[in-house]
């Protein structure tokens, strides 16, 4: 068996599965329950001054018959006393001393109120903090979470503050509410920052009942934006994962949040960067035990690779993720259907005609059957025809060879450039 046991800033955890700070962790109760089945770690739910939630709080978006495929909630941090919060951190940090215990933070952006908060949760065994500048609803109106978190100078100056008095290591938790996230990132590292985790939830309304003309959820029939999370949002959390990762300016650990609902998810996170992955929604549609497959998932998958620890593929997809600018213009793929698998459903043909680029033929066979052809000539490899294919195996997309060196569009552009130079200088 592999070993999974991760170190992130000096947070030590048994296997990089994290509860994030969320309803499953909002008490002592829970977060032991966590630990028993296989958690690694758990972020508490934020901590702060005391708040009064709402009634509904959550709702979700299904998709073609699958449940909670994104998750919405307008719900706020802990509505429980700090003093109660305090005792039962210790009570779970003292009966599951090897599992990772990290408090997440929220109060207003005052040096002294992040000062008191910090001395009172360090003092009751946390082995790491969690900035939560990430909440995009309830508290960024008192300008805290995304409030906070959507400037770069509040995230460098409430963490430097947090550094001043903090005894464990400091994690900055992120918006994903932003158009560039390392903006902020290298903020939490210019304020010292031993770690970065995202994403926190996006801005969202999660629908409209269009008989009542309520929103989703509503309050006595008025709502608000929330947050959401969920299966839906894991492609924007990799992508800033990734972006942060590959930042020689930003260098320090990341722990990733988004989607994450199986040991598949997870690697796919770690391969772009992450040490440790912290899960939600998943745990809210299925229970703690689903991290039981996490575990038994993760180790066969690196046992099947040779290799013999998690750690070993933490970041390994990073140097492949760059910019539109230097991929090869001049490498292809084609389309190539394979006719004994295929059903003849007519899919491929009806997108690649209706929305692509009309290279996919109906054709009759000598033995009177149709068949569907592609014309690699005309193919782009858009990949679209594979997509919306519902047979596996019906359709392969396949390097086509040519003759040409790689060219990307900066390497164009910048030739082009020379030949122009040299142009005007044999004009002149």
């Amino acid at each position: 068996m592999a070993e999974l046991s991760t170190n992130i800033a000096g947070i030590k955890s048994p296997n990089p599965f994290w509860l994030a700070s969320a309803p499953p962790t909002n008490s002592g109760y829970q977060v032991q329950r966590a630990f028993e089945a296989g958690w690694g770690g758990a972020v508490w739910k934020t901590l702060g001054d005391p708040i009064l939630n709402v009634s509904s709080r959550f709702a979700a978006v299904s998709f073609n018959g699958q449940k909670v495929a994104g998750f919405n909630n307008i719900e706020l941090i802990t509505d429980r006393p700090l003093e109660v919060n305090l005792k039962e951190i210790y009570e779970t940090k003292k009966k599951y001393p090897n599992h990772a215990i990290i408090a997440s933070l929220m109060v207003e952006p005052k040096q002294e109120k992040w000062h008191e908060i910090v001395k009172k949760v360090e003092e009751v065994g946390v082995d790491g903090l969690e900035l939560n500048f990430g909440c995009p609803h309830g508290m960024a109106e008192r300008g805290m979470g995304a409030a906070s978190g959507q400037v770069p100078a509040l995230v460098e100056q409430q963490t430097y503050w947090v550094k001043e008095v903090a005894k464990t290591p400091v994690i900055v938790k992120l918006t994903p509410n932003i158009t560039d996230i390392t903006a902020t990132a290298e903020a939490a590292v210019n304020g010292g920052a031993d770690a970065i985790s995202m994403i926190n939830t996006i801005n969202s309304l999660a629908g409209v009942d269009i008989e009542t003309w309520n929103t989703i959820p509503h309050v006595g029939g008025k709502g608000a934006h929330g947050g959401y999370c969920g299966p839906a949002v894991k492609p924007i959390a990799l992508n800033m994962v990734g972006e942060c990762a590959r930042n020689s300016r930003i260098g320090v650990p990341i722990s990733g949040i988004g989607g994450i609902s199986n040991w598949q998810d997870a690697v796919e996170f770690m391969l772009m960067g992450s040490t440790s992955v912290q899960v939600c929604t998943a745990a809210m549609h299925h229970g703690f035990r689903i991290v039981e497959d996490m575990i038994d998932g993760l180790n066969y998958y690196l046992d099947r690779k040779g290799i013999a620890s998690v750690n070993e593929i933490i970041g390994k997809s990073v140097p492949k993720y760059s910019d539109w600018g230097d991929l090869d213009l001049n490498y292809q793929i084609v389309a190539h259907i394979n006719n004994d698998v295929c059903i003849n459903c007519n899919k491929c043909h009806i997108a690649c005609e209706d929305t692509s680029h009309q290279c996919i033929d109906m054709l009759t066979g000598t033995d009177g059957k149709p068949y569907l052809q592609v014309r690699e000539e005309d193919c782009v490899g858009c990949n679209l025809c594979s997509i919306v294919c519902p047979v596996d195996g019906a359709i392969d997309m396949v390097e086509k060879r040519n003759e040409l060196p790689p060219m990307t569009w900066n390497e164009r552009q910048e030739a082009i450039a020379n030949i122009s130079y040299v142009a005007n200088s044999t004009a002149k």
